[in-house]
Parts: structure tokens; sequence; C-alpha cells
């Protein structure tokens, strides 16, 4: 793509309205944008088009930009940014909204239209009878001054309407190739409404042209508007409002299960998910990028850096993008095991944080420095065996829950886990498991994971004649409180000596009781 002949490069812009949380295909398109002008050294804008008042909120505003950020996709200009071409709010933006469609009225290239409601639908079903275009018509494209006088004695009101070119409408879109829309199926349409608020056909176009916006990349679902605002881009143009058409370029729907588009109501849409689940930045990224688009030689694994190289355009598909949350997960789990043990600690850290087994602290940083260290000689016992950052407080848990009154919650055993494996049958490997472990911890033998394995191998395969499943499964239960677990000598070195023996004598007491019970 030759963009050497554009005065100020490339300007891409990401346009989101505030109604709600953010979708997953709403941060695709602007990680597509973001990727686009980083390849070309552009900029991208950030615009918030918020006029609508009844639907737009405070919260779903600052979820689009704790988004971008979380995903790291820094705008250039915009919101809490600046540049020259604010405001980058829509709803701040009234009286440059009303001067350009004051110019286009002045110039011809709109005018005012005094059907009411009723006209238009029985023009609409005329045409559905005699079975052609129910577009609007051009009932008043040509009105004379006094015709116009006579509306407006008779108190009609009016929308402004653009007047489009009688001729076929084409362009090269950047991902579909050649489109073309013939002159009677784009029918001439409103730019304000009867009371003088603007509308998106003529805020996204005008605001475009101001911020010299240069390539619109969007979702295909916006694709029949474009044939309508490349005339008044010519218009704006012509006006000397801006020196270019922007390219268009259309991305592909994502959809979701049933091959249908992925809806704001599929559990995976939401893209607050994502964080708050424990996806990582990364992972998103990089699978997001993989939803109509490929970095080529099948590679799949990559960082916003191989993407920003990467992503000149020419490798978007047209074709639907199907969302698979499992992959999703598979590549997240792919970065997540790429990370260094301190980094990866960090992002675990809010997790337990916010199921309160942390004793507390600020800034990320704990309370108590011995969580810390613990933390950061688990993460890697469980590093192989996550997918997202939110399965680390159920594997990890066992170890900042107290036996005491130190800790904010209590241990506790998993019952349905206790129930299968804290029988009558377990008894005598807890007691065995309890006897050996509590000859550890002296300087002749001290509490460490071989030592530990030792013990508990010479106690309960040696001596007991188990099998490793049988002999290891109720003391993981017993220490851990899960069937699953980090690796158990591992796990029992760092929960120390006392809290293990401690809870390895409550469940030695509950197994011995069930086999009391038996008997």
């Amino acid at each position: 793509m030759d963009t050497s002949k554009l005065d100020n490069g490339v300007r891409v812009r990401f346009p989101p309205s505030p109604t709600g949380d953010p979708h997953v295909g709403l941060i695709r398109s602007a990680l597509f944008n973001y990727a686009f002008a980083k390849h070309y050294g552009g900029k991208l804008v950030l615009r918030i088009e918020d006029t609508d008042a009844a639907r737009n909120t405070e919260e779903s505003y600052q979820a689009i930009l704790q988004t971008l950020r979380w995903m790291g996709l820094e705008w250039d200009e915009g919101p809490e940014v600046g540049g020259e071409h604010g405001p980058y709010r829509q709803s701040e933006r009234g009286e440059i909204y009303q001067d350009m469609a004051a110019r286009l009225r002045e110039s011809g290239f709109a005018y005012p239209c005094y059907c009411t409601a009723e006209e238009l639908e029985a023009a609409r079903e005329l045409a559905r009878q005699e079975k052609r275009n129910p577009g609007y018509e051009g009932t008043c494209r040509n009105l004379t001054p006094e015709q116009i006088a006579a509306y407006e004695a008779e108190g009609r009101t009016h929308v402004l309407r653009f007047r489009l070119p009688d001729r076929q409408i084409a362009w090269n879109d950047l991902v579909r190739g050649e489109i073309a829309f013939e002159a009677e199926n784009v029918p001439d349409y409103p730019l304000l409404r009867a009371d003088g608020s603007p509308l998106y056909a003529l805020t996204n176009p005008v605001d475009d042209a101001l911020m010299g916006i240069t390539h619109v990349l969007r979702g295909e679902d916006l694709l029949p508007s474009t044939p309508r605002q490349i005339p008044l881009h010519e218009a704006l143009v012509e006006l000397g409002v801006s020196k270019q058409v922007p390219e268009f370029g259309h991305l592909p729907f994502v959809m979701g299960e049933g091959n249908k588009k992925l809806s704001k109501r599929d559990p995976q849409a939401s893209f607050s998910y994502y964080p708050r689940t424990g996806y990582l930045p990364e992972g998103v990224l990089n699978y997001l990028a993989l939803l109509g688009w490929s970095l080529g030689n099948d590679e799949e694994i990559f960082g916003k850096q191989e993407l920003v190289a990467g992503f000149d355009g020419t490798r978007i598909n047209s074709s639907p993008a199907r969302f698979d949350l499992k992959k999703c997960e598979a590549i997240n789990a792919v970065h997540l095991r790429r990370l260094e043990t301190e980094d990866l600690a960090k992002r675990i850290l809010p997790f337990l944080d916010r199921e309160g087994l942390l004793l507390g602290g600020e800034d990320g940083h704990l309370a108590d420095e011995g969580e810390w260290r613990t933390l950061l000689a688990a993460t890697p016992l469980v590093q192989e065996r996550m997918t997202v950052l939110s399965e680390a407080v159920p594997m990890l848990g066992f170890l900042f829950t107290g036996d005491g009154t130190d800790r904010r919650h209590a241990f506790q055993v998993n019952e349905a886990d206790a129930e299968k494996v804290l029988t009558a049958d377990a008894w005598p490997a807890l007691a065995a498991a309890t006897a050996a472990l509590s000859a550890l911890g002296t300087e002749e033998s001290p509490w460490t994971v071989q030592a530990i394995d030792d013990a508990l191998r010479a106690a309960l395969i040696e001596g007991l004649g188990l099998k490793p499943k049988n002999a290891f499964t109720p003391v993981r239960v017993a220490v851990t409180g899960r069937r699953v677990s980090p690796p158990l000598f591992e796990s029992l070195e760092l929960l120390g000596r006392d809290r293990a023996l401690a809870r390895l004598n409550a469940a030695t007491t509950r197994a011995r009781a069930a086999a009391s019970t038996a008997s």
C-alpha cells in the first residue's frame, strides 16, 4: 500500500459508543486499527461517539478507556491525551455539526425535506406493492422557495437530507476489493433530525474529514452506509473541509455458536470477562488478531510487535471469523507459560487478594514479605497447569489459608474430595504419613522436598505396600484440600512442617472416625 503521498501520514480512528460493556468485536476493530496505524508509522485517533444521551453511560466510557489500556492499545489523539482536532467526544462537537450542515445546505449538497412520517410510510408501502426500491423517492429534492414557504406556513417541520449523486458509487475496499452500488439503491438520507440534532450519517463523516482520517477500518455491518458516506466525503473535499476521501476497509463478522454473529448475549462476547477471569492482555491480543487476519507461514503465536510489523492490511480475510473460546484459552496458556516467574507471580497476586487470601498491602505489594516469597516459590509449580490466572486461586489457596487465627480464611478441605478420599481405607496411609513426617524438621532431617519424598515413599510404598496413587492422594487432599494440586512434596515444603502436620492430624482423625463407624 502506497502511503507516501499522504500529507500527514496514515491516520485511522476508533470511534466507540459508550452504551454498554465493550464487545469482543469492538476491541478486535480497535486492535486492527492500532496495528494498521503503527505498521505505517501513523496515528490512532480515539473518538467517542456519544450523541445518544439516553443510552450513553460514564461507566461504559471508562470501561472503553480501561479496556484499551489493559490491551496496551494506547491512542495518539483523543480523550485524556488531547490533540489538535478535539474535542474528541461528539457530545461536545454540536456547533461543528450545525455549521457543517448549514454549509452543505447553502452549497446545494443538502436540502430540507418536509415529508411527514405518514407520507413516507405510504410511499414505501406503494413501492413495495409495485416491487420497487422502498427508499426515499426525492419528493422534496427540488422544492421551490414558494413550496418551502407553504410548508413552513403549514407548521411542518423538516429534516435535512443529503443529495446523493445520480450515478454508481464504487470504491476499492481494502478488504473486499471492488464494491459498487447503483444510484437507485442509495436514496437521499437525513443528516439532521426535525429537532435539528445531528445523525450518525453526518457526525461520523464530518469528524473523519476534520480529523484528517485517511483510512477507515470498521465492521462489515457498516458496509451499507459506505455508499452514503463516500459522496458526503467528496462534498466535504469540494468545500475545502478535507483533502481526501478516506479509503475504506470492512472487517469480517465475528461469529459465535451456530455460525451466528457473536451477540452481546453470548458470555464470551463481553470483553470484561477476560481480565476478570485472568486472561493475559498478550494472549487476548494474539487471539483477537487471528479473527480475520494471519501473520503468515502458519504462525499463530506472536506478540504486539510482530503483529504491528506484519499488519500491512493485505492478509485481512473477508470471510467471517469464528470465535472459539477453547482456542483463546490455549493461546493464552502459551503466553502464560512464557512469563518470567516474578512477572507471573505479580499477575496472580490480585486474584488471590480478590478472594481475601492475602494479609493485605497496597500497590501490588504484600504486607507480609513471607507471603511474597511463598508465592514466588509456588508460581513455577502451577505455571504449566494453568490456562488463566484465576486458576491459581484454587491451586495455591491452601498456602494462604490458616489453621489458626493468623489468616483471614481458615483452611477447608473440599468436601466432595474428602468424602471420596479421606475414608476408612485411607486411615493407615494418613497415620503412617503423619508419623513419617513428624520425624522431619531437625538439623539431621530437614524439612526439604527430598527428605519429604524419601520419608513418604519409605512409609507408604515400601512400608505399607501401597501404589503411589493410593499412597499420596489422601496426603494431598489432607494438606491442600483438593485432589488436584501442585506437586505434593513441593507443596508440603512450602506449607511448612507445623501446618502440614496439623492438617494431616485432622485428616487422620476424620479417617479414623470413618473406620470406627464402619466397624
